[in-house]
C-alpha cells in the first residue's frame, strides 16, 4: 500500500469519525445514556441489560459467544466472508463502538484501522493475543512485522480464550465463574481438535509436506504441525498476485512438484490460478477446498465456528497435500 493510499484513507475515516461520533453523542443524549457501561446494545438497541462485547471480526465473536455463555450481548464489527486487514469501519460500526462496553481485536497489528475507529468509545479494549509468541514476517513491505494470524494455531487459540476469560471476568465479576467454567471446556474442545490435527498432518511423508497458499496466513500451523509454507504474498494488501510474486510460486511448485495449491475464502483467487495454469497443480475454489482464515461462513456455510474452520482447513490441506502426485 503506497503512502497516498495511505493518507487519503486516513484523511477519509478521520471526517468518517468526526461525523459519527457527533452522530453518536446525540443518539445517546436522546436515550438519556452517558456510554455503553449504561448496558445498551452495540447498535444503540435494547439488549435485556446485558454488557456489551464489540469484537473487531467473527472468529473471535464466535470464541466470545462460547465463553459467555448468554450473559453479554456479543456483536461482530464484520460479518461473514469480509476481510479484516484494511476493512474500512462505517459510521454505523463506529456508533455500535461508542456504545460497547468492552471491545476485543486480535492485536499483532491485524486491524490497521483500529486506533482512529475506537478514537471516541470510552470501552476498554483488550488484545485478545497477548501472550502469543509472535512470528516475524519474512520478506515484503512488512517484514519484520509480526504475523497477525495467531488464532490459526489452534494452541494459540487456547491463549485467545484465557484472555477472553480474564476481560469478562473483570467486566462481568458475578459470572465470572461462569466464564472460567465455559473457558475451560471449550478450550478442552480446542485441544480435541488439535490433537486431531496433529494426529492427521504428522502423517504425511516429507515429499507432501508443504502448504501453498495465497496468504502467509498459515505460519503458526504450519510451525506447529512441522509443515513448509509457500505463499503468495505475506499479509493481505493492495499489491496482491504481482509478476514476481507469481514467479515465486511457480518455482517452488514446479521445484518440489506439490500436486495441489490453495487460495483463501476472502482473496481473489486470478493470481493463484495462474499458478496452476503454469505448474499443473490442481487449484479449486470450491466450499471443500477453499481456506477459511480471516472469516467464518455464514451458518449453513462450512464453517460456522472457530472449531469447523480449524477442521476444515485441515481435511482440505490433508486431502489436497495427499494427492497423486504429478
Amino acid at each position: 500500500m503506497n503512502q497516498s493510499t495511505i493518507s487519503r484513507r486516513q484523511q477519509w475515516l478521520g471526517a468518517l469519525i468526526a461525523v459519527a461520533v457527533a452522530a453518536a453523542v446525540l443518539l445517546m443524549s436522546a436515550c438519556g445514556a452517558g456510554n455503553g457501561n449504561a448496558g445498551g446494545s452495540a447498535d444503540g438497541g435494547d439488549s435485556n441489560g446485558k454488557p456489551t462485547v464489540l469484537t473487531t471480526f467473527t472468529i473471535p465473536a464466535d470464541m466470545a459467544k462460547n465463553v459467555a455463555g448468554g450473559h453479554l450481548n456479543i456483536v461482530s464489527i464484520t460479518k461473514p466472508g469480509a476481510e479484516i486487514h484494511d476493512y474500512e469501519p462505517t459510521a454505523s460500526d463506529i456508533v455500535k463502538a461508542s456504545h460497547a462496553d468492552l471491545i476485543l481485536r486480535n492485536g499483532l497489528g491485524l486491524e490497521r484501522w483500529f486506533d482512529r475507529f475506537v478514537a471516541g468509545s470510552k470501552a476498554k479494549k483488550v488484545d485478545l493475543s497477548a501472550g502469543v509468541t509472535p512470528m516475524n514476517i519474512t520478506e515484503g513491505e512488512y517484514e519484520g512485522k509480526a504475523n497477525p494470524h495467531a488464532w490459526m494455531s489452534p494452541k494459540n487459540g487456547q491463549i485467545y480464550v484465557s484472555n477472553i476469560v480474564k476481560a469478562f471476568s473483570d467486566l462481568d465479576p458475578q459470572h465470572a465463574a461462569d466464564y472460567r467454567k465455559n473457558g475451560e471446556a471449550y478450550s478442552k474442545k480446542i485441544q480435541a481438535v488439535s490433537d486431531q490435527l496433529t494426529g492427521e498432518l504428522s502423517s504425511l511423508p516429507g515429499s507432501e509436506r508443504t502448504l501453498v497458499s495465497c496468504e502467509g496466513a498459515f505460519s503458526y500451523l504450519t510451525r506447529d504441525e512441522g509443515l513448509n509454507e509457500v505463499y503468495m504474498w505475506p499479509v493481505n494488501a493492495e499489491n496482491e498476485g504481482t509478476p514476481q510474486q507469481i514467479a515465486k510460486v511457480v518455482d517452488a511448485v514446479k521445484k518440489d512438484r506439490i500436486p495441489t495449491v490453495f487460495c483463501e475464502s476472502t482473496v481473489n483467487g486470478k493470481a493463484m490460478q495462474q499458478v496452476a495454469k503454469e505448474t499443473g497443480a490442481t487449484f479449486n475454489q470450491d466450499d471443500d477446498h477453499l481456506l477459511y482464515v480471516d472469516s467464518l461462513s455464514a451458518g449453513n456455510g462450512p464453517v460456522p465456528t472457530y472449531l469447523d474452520l480449524l477442521r476444515h482447513d485441515a481435511e482440505a490441506i490433508i486431502s489436497g497435500l495427499t494427492a497423486k502426485q504429478r
